[in-house]
């Protein structure tokens, strides 16, 4: 199998300087309100208070014809996962909308980076925009050399929030829950395996480390940078779990492949009401959260970016973009960001995910 790299997440024993689980989940329960919080006057639960536009205007002009071509949206991940997923999604209800059309370019590689850096290097006329994650914020956060999202870029629209599980294949004979499952990895000294991203120091990997310090259990974390080998993996046998979000495998759940055994938020959605919280496992850490939305470069020009910005915030109204989200499951939390809400929330997240890699004794430059 290509791309795989593979990283051993032994909890207590990591030969790197870690600072007591406690004093890192301080700063991790920071993180995870900022990114539930920021944007927004109250924390609010979608499904709860519906959806209302926060755009009025169904209409824009195009400021001196622009766009008068197709844009370019570069996705820096694989179209199977969720970014590919909400990139397909934006640019069909922007397309809806404008009648502009996005031509996706996926450029996945080393979590995110491969992605930036082409973009980056892409002409800030306004024609190129990119679709990004948290990944984006935790990489400045970790070495201020990388672009900060929250400056470099202009965020058009943070259109997905979103919490994480672990999921195993539905007819598993080793274990059937979490329980059973902590318990068999328990067993196999340090060999069982869970598919992950690759990224040290990304939500997805900080969060295994807050479980493995949690459960005593020792798991080698078989990373992919495309989702759809990490669900090959699964679904294949070669691992025997997988750390995702419950969007991104929708389609694994729907054919009853996958099923979740641990959900990594506060309190139990009701399409999984049926699975475990973490907390209710006995873990006393707060939920980082998933993050994705849409930029373009700080150096387009301002008329183009503020047309960007109604195209993409009002393309998260369209009746298929709802859709998509709500059959995502993102209508859990309230997902929408504008520019402002977002800018909030990335800079909240890169100041509180370097003090988190302080604590944990990680290079921070």
């Amino acid at each position: 199998m290509r791309n795989v790299c593979i990283f051993i997440s032994v909890g207590q024993t990591d030969n790197r300087k870690i600072h007591t689980t406690e004093e890192i989940v301080k700063l991790v329960k920071t993180i995870a309100t900022g990114v539930l919080l920021a944007g927004m006057s109250t924390a609010s639960f979608a499904g709860s208070h519906g959806f209302t536009c926060k755009v009025s205007e169904d209409s824009m002009a195009k400021p001196g014809g622009f766009p008068d071509r197709a844009l370019t949206m570069i996705v820096p991940y694989g179209p199977a996962g969720g970014s590919g997923q909400v990139a397909a999604a934006m640019a069909k209800a922007v397309t809806e909308l404008t009648n502009v059309d996005i031509n996706r370019d996926h450029k996945p590689g080393g979590s995110g980076t491969v992605g930036m850096t082409a973009y980056m290097a892409s002409p800030a006329d306004g024609y190129n925009v990119l679709e990004h994650i948290d990944d984006a914020s935790s990489a400045h956060a970790l070495d201020s050399s990388k672009p900060n999202p929250g400056k470099d870029l202009i965020p058009l629209v943070i259109s997905q929030v979103t919490f994480s599980q672990i999921y195993i294949r539905s007819n598993e004979t080793r274990y059937n829950d979490w329980k059973s499952f902590v318990s068999w990895v328990k067993k196999q000294g340090g060999k069982a395996t869970i598919a992950n991203v690759s990224k040290e120091g990304s939500m997805e990997r900080v969060s295994m480390k807050f479980i493995t310090d949690a459960t005593g259990m020792k798991i080698q974390q078989i990373s992919f940078d495309k989702g759809a080998p990490r669900y090959g993996a699964l679904m294949g046998g070669q691992v025997d779990a997988l750390f995702e979000q419950p969007g991104d495998v929708k389609k694994f759940l729907d054919s009853g492949d996958f099923k979740p055994i641990l959900t990594i938020f506060d309190e139990r959605p009701k399409a999984f009401a049926d699975v475990p919280t973490h907390a209710e496992m006995g873990m006393k850490f707060t939920p980082l959260l998933r993050f994705r939305g849409f930029y373009v470069n700080a150096k387009a020009p301002a008329d183009r970016v503020k047309w960007l910005q109604w195209a993409f915030q009002r393309g998260y109204c369209q009746d298929s973009y709802q859709k998509f989200n709500d059959s995502k499951f993102m209508s859990v939390i309230d997902s929408y960001r504008d520019t402002d809400g977002a800018k909030t929330l990335i800079n909240g997240a890169i100041k509180q995910y370097r003090e988190v890699y302080k604590a944990m004794g990680m290079a921070v430059k």
